[in-house]
Formats: structure tokens, sequence, C-alpha cells
């Protein structure tokens, strides 16, 4: 009886293929270990970069939804494509390691484990998991340059935009580039408030959100993800806002205390909450509506 069971739920050749990638796994694990510890002693402990672990668990995750499909799919391995892919992604590791260039380093990962599925178990499996590795690219940290070319305009956008709203709120505020000043104190715009962290942090979440709700609309799909900056940006500006009240009428102590950290987690929340509301109100509208929802 249990000899039986073992084949209904894992025949033979599923088990050769699951010890095939047995050797696969140690060798990711021998490359990219050393680089999880570097980055949990480095980038990971910056703000910029703190959402690294959960990106990399929810890709881990997503891949492993598909175990099933991928242990019972014909193997057909392309060869050719997969070793380019593969021999791009060694060579990305070996420079970044070597240079300690993180973006070549952390960002061999895609053609590393693109290369591998495809010289196992070919396009089909590799279509299967274009998610998980499209969703594992925010792990890799940004040139430098794009976020100086980036962060610039956007804390003076904020600036801009906080001033207005204090000043028609009648507070004693001025501005000088991203500088505020109100009352007593002297406040800059830094680079963490400028919602360049947010709108990468809600890029990933909008597009996980989309991958599970799956609703097969393509112009609901499109909205949300456009509407992905605008929310970001303005649940950036309402942080920025929580923190310049709490300074001027608690203090600058109250303002770097723990409520600085609840001002973040106040953005979070707010750009979730505003993603999931547009979306329910372009579920109302008819011609958005997903195959079978309700009027």
């Amino acid at each position: 009886m249990s000899s039986v069971l073992e084949q209904r739920i894992l025949p033979g050749p599923n088990v050769a293929a699951v010890r095939s990638w047995l050797p696969v796994m140690l060798g990711l694990a021998v490359m990219y270990v050393p680089t999880y510890v570097d980055l949990a002693h480095g980038l990971w402990q910056d703000e910029t970069h703190a959402d690294g672990p959960i990106i990399l668990a929810v890709a881990g995750w997503l891949a492993w939804r598909q175990r099933v499909a991928l242990v019972r799919a014909p193997s057909r391995g392309a060869t050719l494509a997969g070793s380019a892919a593969l021999a791009l992604g060694l060579a990305l590791y070996v420079i970044g390691r070597s240079q300690r260039l993180a973006l070549f380093e952390v960002g061999s990962h895609i053609p590393v484990l693109a290369g591998a599925v495809l010289l196992f178990l070919g396009w089909r499996a590799l279509a299967r998991l274009w998610f998980p590795l499209v969703f594992l690219s925010f792990l890799v940290p940004l040139p430098g340059f794009v976020i100086e070319a980036i962060t610039g305009p956007l804390k003076n956008m904020v600036s801009q935009v906080v001033e207005s709203v204090l000043y028609g709120l009648g507070y004693p505020i001025a501005r000088t580039g991203v500088i505020l000043s109100i009352g007593q104190y002297q406040l800059l715009v830094a680079d963490a408030c400028s919602g360049l962290n947010s709108i990468y942090s809600l890029a990933a979440l909008g597009l996980l959100y989309l991958h599970l709700a799956a609703s097969g609309n393509v112009v609901r799909a499109a909205l949300l993800l456009a509407s992905i900056i605008p929310i970001a940006l303005a649940a950036n500006i309402l942080r920025v806002l929580i923190l310049i009240l709490i300074t001027f009428h608690l203090g600058d102590g109250a303002g770097q205390s723990f409520l600085h950290v609840f001002a973040g987690m106040t953005l979070f929340a707010t750009a979730l909450l505003l993603l999931l509301g547009f979306d329910a109100l372009l579920r109302r509208l008819p011609a958005l509506r997903g195959p079978g929802a309700p009027a």
C-alpha cells in the first residue's frame, strides 16, 4: 500500500528531477550565502534597501508555489540559451564579488537562475517563473547616479508641496531649497524623504498585488501601475507633513523619537490603502470588472 501511494504522489522520474536540482541548489548556496551575509551587514541596514530580505523571501515563495508544476514538467532543456544566460550571470557575479559592486553581484541572480532553469527544464519552465525573476529585480540596488538624478527633483517637489500646504493652513513656514523653516525649527528634507524609496517599494508591492489578484484585465493593471508613482508621492508628502507638525508642536526630540518610525509606518499604510482603494474604484467601473465579477 505505501509503495503504491508513493508512486502516485511522486513518480520515479520526478524524484530524479528533484535530485538533479540538489547540486544546483548547493552551488547557489555556496555562491550567494556570502552575498546575503555581506548585504545583511551592509546595504540591508540602510533604510533605502531595508526591504531586501522581504523581496528575497517573497521571490522565493513565489518560485516555491510553482514547484509541483516544475517537477511534473517535461525536461526539455534549452542548452544554448541556458549556457549563455548562465555564463553572463557568472561573469557578473565574479566581477561584482571581486570588485565589491553590489549592482553586478546582486544583479547576477537573475541570469544565473534563468540560465539554470533553461538548462534543466527549458522555456516552458522559465515562463512559469518569469514573475519571481522579475520581482527579484527589486533586490538589485539602483546605481548611485540614478539615485542622485531622481532624488534631487523629488526633494524639491516634496518641499514645495509641503510648504504650500502648511502655509495655506496658516503655519509660519518658509523654504530655502530643501530646507523648511517652521517656527524656531529648521528641517532638511533628506534623501530618505524624497519618496524614491516609497516609489520603489510600492512598485514591488503593486506588482505583487496585480500578480496575485490575476484579474486578466490589462487596462486595469495598466491603470494600477500608473497610479503607483502619484500614490507613493502623496503618501510621502503626508509623512513629511506629519514629521514637521510633530516637530513644531511637540519639539525636535519628539520628531526624532519613535514618532519618526510611526510616520514611516503611516506612509506605507497610506500608500497601501490608496492603492487598494483605487483598485476598488476601478472594479466598480463596468468596463474594468474582471471576468465573473459581481455587478
